[in-house]
């Protein structure tokens, strides 16, 4: 389907086209009529399928062309992170080129200048307001931020803010808002908690679900199954082997490890950058400038860069620990291989993280292909293996499948006319000075004696 299929006024579609846009996206075609029509949408896709057009381009149009307030905020997106906030102002500014609709962009870590301009486009009240639930949050508690006339509000990559805590800021902002908005809510999974918060928020609204496509066929994907030990070791041999220039993504599970491995390979002098949530606004601006252009070619990071950046010639991803979803495993490799590039994504697979890894082959629907260690880290992870098994306690000879002792069998019942039967067990045996007796039956020898 076209755009010009769509309703969408001449001066949009000249600015849709000044941007390169050609045909609609699946999530597009969908989500486009439903807004139109007034309705409150929950819409499921995976980055990189055009959600941000998919709720831009209607809501724009209805601002520019019906009765909308020029003094009060009309919509209002909360979008997870600063860097997706960013990148949603600059397709704003390029689809409302050529239209009078205002935007302003929230977002924390800048300086006493830019908070200044955010300030002041809240009070004015902007068009559309696009940002982070903390900074929002922050300036309405100065108390010149006025939502009672929001009538689009928007929740862009809702899971993920959900995963980063945000559950309670965004209801402070929702109850802010008046019950009449339209409320489109746009995630790339559905988990429970997601639901709830639909449930919670959402009109009777209309479900758009465009269901998670397989990585690029031109992904080169493997693994590598090796001990924890050996991963730090091997992702310096792979950085060895690799042609020099060409952009790397290694993603890490927690900003503590993307420290660790960036301080790990700038000593082996390679050119690196680092993403994670400690850094200020201007310093993730810089690396990810340096990243794009070329400058910093190898970037170790959270998941924060897994979705929202858009960089056309990644040459390989590295996973370094295997992520806690097959969608997001799927975001992760989806930064490589783009725009009809050829490109590697490769995993590391400890033990601990073997269950995740079979879960992302399932789904899937294929194994990956396992590389071999170099042998020098074969050795080594052999030896950690022996080592790790030397350590386990050995098993009970009389220990079940559970490794719990066996129940001790139970003594059958003394048969009639044996001594003393109390309740069924024949009387205990004791040994004393070499000879048996029962207790009651029988004189103890020092008895025996005195007589």
């Amino acid at each position: 389907m076209n755009f010009e299929d769509l309703y969408l006024s001449d001066e949009l579609l000249d600015a849709i086209e000044a941007m390169h846009f050609r045909e609609c996206t699946p999530i597009q075609e969908q989500s486009i009529p439903v807004i139109q029509d007034g309705r409150d949408l929950i819409a499921v896709a995976q980055t990189g399928t055009g959600k941000t057009a998919a709720y831009l381009l209607p809501v724009i149009d209805e601002i520019a062309f019906h009765d909308y307030s020029r003094e009060h905020i009309n919509c209002l997106v909360i979008a997870p992170t600063r860097e997706l906030v960013q990148q949603i102002d600059q397709q704003m500014q390029g689809f409302s080129y050529f239209l009078d609709v205002s935007c302003s962009a929230i977002y924390g870590g800048t300086d006493g200048k830019v908070y200044g301009q955010q300030k002041q486009g809240l009070a004015m009240g902007a068009d559309v307001v696009i940002g982070t639930p903390g900074r929002l949050l922050a300036h309405m508690s100065m108390g010149y931020v006025d939502l009672s006339h929001v009538s689009f509000l928007i929740l862009d990559e809702a899971d993920r803010m959900l995963d980063m805590g945000f559950y309670d800021d965004i209801m402070q902002i929702v109850n802010a808002t008046p019950l009449s908005r339209q409320t489109l809510l746009f995630s790339a999974t559905m988990p429970p908690k997601i639901k709830k918060l639909a449930k919670t928020i959402l009109n009777d609204p209309v479900e758009v679900k465009i269901a998670v496509s397989k990585p690029a066929e031109k992904i080169d994907q493997r693994a590598y199954i090796c001990p924890e030990e050996t991963k730090t070791p091997l992702l310096c041999r792979l950085f060895e082997n690799s042609p020099e220039g060409k952009r790397v993504i290694v993603f890490a599970s927690s900003k503590l490890k993307v420290k660790d491995l960036a301080r790990t390979l700038r000593r082996m002098r390679l050119n690196v950058a680092e993403m994670h949530s400690d850094l200020e606004q201007n310093e993730r601006e810089e690396v990810m400038l340096g990243f794009k252009s070329g400058r910093t070619p190898i970037l170790v990071a959270t998941d924060i860069v897994a979705r929202g950046i858009d960089i056309d010639d990644i040459a390989m991803v590295v996973n370094y620990d295997v992520p806690h979803d097959p969608e997001d495993y799927i975001h992760r490799i989806g930064r490589t291989a783009r725009a009809d590039a050829e490109g590697t994504a490769i995993t590391l697979v400890s033990a601990r993280d073997s269950r995740r890894f079979r879960e992302i082959e399932s789904f899937l629907g294929k194994p990956l292909a396992k590389d071999p260690l170099p042998d020098d880290l074969a050795g080594q992870a052999k030896k950690q293996g022996d080592a790790d098994r030397r350590r386990q306690p050995r098993r009970n000879k009389n220990a079940g499948r559970s490794g719990k002792p066996r129940k001790p069998a139970e003594k059958p019942a003394a048969e009639s006319g044996s001594p003393e039967v109390k309740n069924g067990e024949a009387p205990r045996k004791r040994h004393r000075g070499g000879r048996h007796y029962r207790r009651g039956k029988q004189t103890p020898p020092a008895a025996e004696k005195a007589e």
